[in-house]
């Protein structure tokens, strides 16, 4: 291969790599395949994931927070199992 070639290999694969940061800006931008990015903030949220912890390969243990309230959770690939329910959120700070 001459050396013309390995320029016009170069400049194809920089046109290319280029082509591909275009696409990715554009999807980020109308919110597409990126959904962290599209979804906003909220302070107001009620439902969050407070602790999760691995029991084995295959089940994790999850505690989940709705308003002031806790859930445990099991989580495996077939089953989600209820371990506790309406355990009383310690108080936050918000200093």
């Amino acid at each position: 291969m001459e050396f013309s070639g390995y320029i016009r290999f170069l400049l194809a694969l920089v046109f290319v790599i280029g082509l591909i940061g275009i696409a990715a800006t554009m999807a980020r931008r109308f919110g597409l395949g990126f959904p962290a990015a599209a979804m906003k903030k909220s302070t107001n949220r009620r439902l969050s994931v407070v602790e999760a912890a691995p029991l084995d390969g295959r089940r994790r243990m999850v505690l989940v927070r709705r308003d002031d309230t806790e859930h445990l959770i099991i989580l495996g690939p077939n089953s989600e199992t209820v371990i506790e329910s309406g355990i009383k959120a310690p108080a936050r700070d918000t200093a």
